[in-house]
Formats: C-alpha cells, structure tokens, sequence
C-alpha cells in the first residue's frame, strides 16, 4: 500500500506520479476527499478531546473551592459521549481510506520513462543475436505437434481451452529446466523452498493481489484459499507482520510451482500454445532487502535471469517498463524479453520488479535498525518461466527437418 501520510503531505506530487501509472482523475479526486474528510473529522475528535481535559481538570480546583461539581460532571459526561461518537466517526473515515488505498497501485519511481503503454518500454540492451536460419522457422505449436511433446487437446479435454499436458520429452525438458533454474539461482544465494500452492486472502492482500485483482484468481469453493498466481505470495509472505534482524537482509528465496491465473480480460490473446494458460510452471525468485541495498540486488536479480537464457544460448533483450506499464505494485521493472523466430519476435519471459515498501506495508513486514522498526524492500522476478522457456528452446534449437536440439547446459538435467 501506498505510504499515507507521504501522499497527504504531498498530494499533488504523488498524485501526478499516479496518473502517470494510470490512475484515473476521478479516483485521485476521491482520495483526496476521503483525506479532507479524515483530517476533518480528527479536528473534531482532537478538539472535543482536549475540552474533555480541560474540564476534567477543574475538578480538582472545584472540589477544593467547595463549588457544586455537579453542572460541571453533566458537561464532562456529555462531553465523554460526543468524544467517543467523534472517535468513531473517524475510525470510520480511516477505514474508507485505506479501504480505497488498497487499490492504488505503487509509486513509480522517478527513473521510470513516462508513456502509455508497452510501446512506451525503453529497450536497454540486446544480448546474443539470433540466429539466421536457412529454412523458414516454424511455431512452437507445430514442433509440439510434429515431435509429441505437447498435447493441446487432450489438455483442453482433461480441463478447458488454456490447459496442455507435456508428454515424453516435453514433460523431460520440463522438468531438467526446473533444476537447473533451482540451481542457477541457489548459486546466487537464494534459499530453496517448496511453498503451499494455495494461500488465504491475507497473503494475497498482502502482496497485491487483492482486492484489485480477484477476477484474475481462483478461489476454492466455501473456503478462504486461492491457487497461488505466482510463487511470490507465499515467499513473500512467510514473512507477514514479523520483525527481522538487520543483519539477516537480504533474504534471498527461491521456489519452483505451478501458478494458476483465469487470464480474465485476455480473450482472444495468444490463445495458441504455451504463451498464455491457465497453468503453467515457474521458479521464482523473491528477496525481501535492507531499503538501501534493494537496488543492488535488483540488478543482479536482473544479472541473474540475463545469464540464465545466455547459458542457454537464447537470445534477449532487457526491457525498462514505463509508467503506464508498471504492474500495480511495482515501483520499477526490467522485462527479459526472449527472442521466438517462428513469431520473429521478443516475447517476455521474466520481469523482475523492486516493490520498495509497497508490500510491505501491507504485509507488516519490518526489521530492526536500532531502537526503530522500519519497512524492508520487497523484489520478485521470474526465473524463469518454464513454458515460455521451453517455447524459446523449441523454436531457436529446431532443424529443418523438425526435430529439436537440447542446449548443452541441460544434457546433464535431461
């Protein structure tokens, strides 16, 4: 969540920051009535309060001039109940802050490039150059049909239109790329979990998720549990409303699991193949750092996945997401786009985000530093997403008689 008292203090500074992320003209104007209202009502209570005292205070002086107390009780009673009524009244208006707050997405940070949308993303580097094939390369889908390793149908059959099922050595590469993504990132430090894949709505409040987002979830029937839309909320969140030590940051972890997302209002969008499904694998990384030293283990997080598809030999591009297309918590992104030459495009294959504070006001998640607790930084990024990953292998290691080649760091896996 947004820092509160920081907008309040300086509304029309972050307010302009927020319209660049997308946030409507009408919703600022709400929450900045909503703040009028808070501070009004904590006028009320703060000045019936302090006459409560001052009154009170006059008994002692009455009791010992003799002076009949009894007007003076009626008052300080009458007084106690518009206290308690202005009390309420202002929890009330407080509530409906930062019941609308939850809802405005993270600060930008003031390095991020204004625009619209993903036109607007700043392109930061290439690493490898694709390869120049000598044959017209084909899609994903039709290598999957022509080797056996996907079956499309037999998933929309066991499920609906988004599902796939692996078979031989799609589900064998599947796997290999798994561990190997374990173990990429378990070099840089990050600790190996296996988390549940369902959490409860407080996880999901806590990293974002909600409430903005419930129409992309899906909920088990009659309980408070969701399937889990990336490994991020529940290592995010095995840390919720707890106090670190200073000197245990950066808490670097890792966790491989399918992630399950309804992709609601994306109809019509990639809905061939493995780009875009209901469910699909991923190895995550999250570090929850010291604020001044999140930027540093952004950039290697960033380091981290661009060396991950270079061992692979997949050619990439680092990507700066702008304003409009940040995600909802994100104060900064880097997107790693992989070069697919059967789309004879960059498609995303990770994005690796710093959330600052963000998520960990709302998660309560502080540390130490000396007598004061503070807020950490919260990051996440993919490393890597395993579809899109086989996806990349498929289409820049086929021949030309279809078959595929294995990149050679994952022969030892398969």
């Amino acid at each position: 969540m947004i820092d509160l008292k920081k907008m309040q203090n300086n509304f029309d500074e972050v307010s302009e920051k927020l319209l660049k992320k997308g946030v409507s003209h009408e919703l600022m104007a709400k929450l900045k009535e909503e703040f009028e209202e808070l501070k009004s009502r904590n006028s009320q209570y703060e000045s019936a309060r302090a006459e409560q005292n001052r009154l009170s205070k006059l008994f002692g002086e009455y009791k010992r001039e003799g002076k009949d107390i009894s007007e003076l009780k009626k008052q300080v009673d009458e007084l106690k109940e518009e206290v308690s009524a202005y009390l309420d009244k202002a929890r009330e208006a407080q509530e409906r802050l930062t019941e609308l707050a939850m809802g405005i997405p993270n600060i930008p940070d003031d390095s991020v490039p204004e625009g619209l949308d993903e036109d607007d993303n700043v392109e930061i580097k290439r690493v490898l150059e694709p390869k120049k094939f000598d044959f017209k390369p084909k899609e994903h889908w039709e290598l999957a049909e022509n080797n056996g390793w996907i079956d499309f149908e037999r998933g929309v059959k066991l499920a609906k239109s988004r599902f796939a099922v692996l078979r031989n050595e799609g589900a064998k590469l599947q796997r290999a790329l798994i561990n190997y993504f374990l173990d990429k990132n378990a070099q840089r430090g990050f600790i190996e979990y296996a988390v549940p894949y369902m959490t409860n709505s407080n996880m999901l409040k806590g990293t974002g998720q909600l409430p903005k987002f419930e129409d992309d979830l899906f909920k088990v029937c009659d309980e408070d549990l969701y399937l889990i839309p990336t490994a991020e909320v529940p290592l995010t969140n095995l840390f919720h409303d707890e106090i670190l030590k200073s000197e245990e940051l950066p808490l670097l972890m890792s966790a491989y699991s399918p992630c399950f997302r309804r992709e609601a209002g994306s109809a019509g969008r990639d809905t061939r193949g493995m780009i875009r499904q209901h469910q699909f694998a991923k190895v995550e990384m999250v570090a929850i750092a010291h604020p001044d030293k999140s930027d540093e283990v952004f950039d290697m997080m960033v380091e981290n996945a661009s060396e991950i598809l270079t061992e692979l030999g997949l050619p990439h591009r680092l990507v700066e997401l702008c304003t409009g297309d940040l995600g909802f918590s994100a104060a900064r992104t880097v997107d790693l786009e992989v070069w697919l030459p059967g789309q004879n495009k960059y498609r995303e294959i990770s994005s690796v985000s710093n959330t600052r504070d963000f998520q960990a006001r709302r998660a309560k998640i502080r540390f130490k530093d000396g007598k004061k607790n503070r807020l950490v930084h919260t990051l996440n990024g993919s490393a890597l997403a395993v579809g899109r990953t086989i996806v990349a292998i498929m289409e820049n290691y086929q021949n030309e008689d279809g078959t595929i080649d294995i990149p050679e760091v994952l022969k030892p896996y398969m």
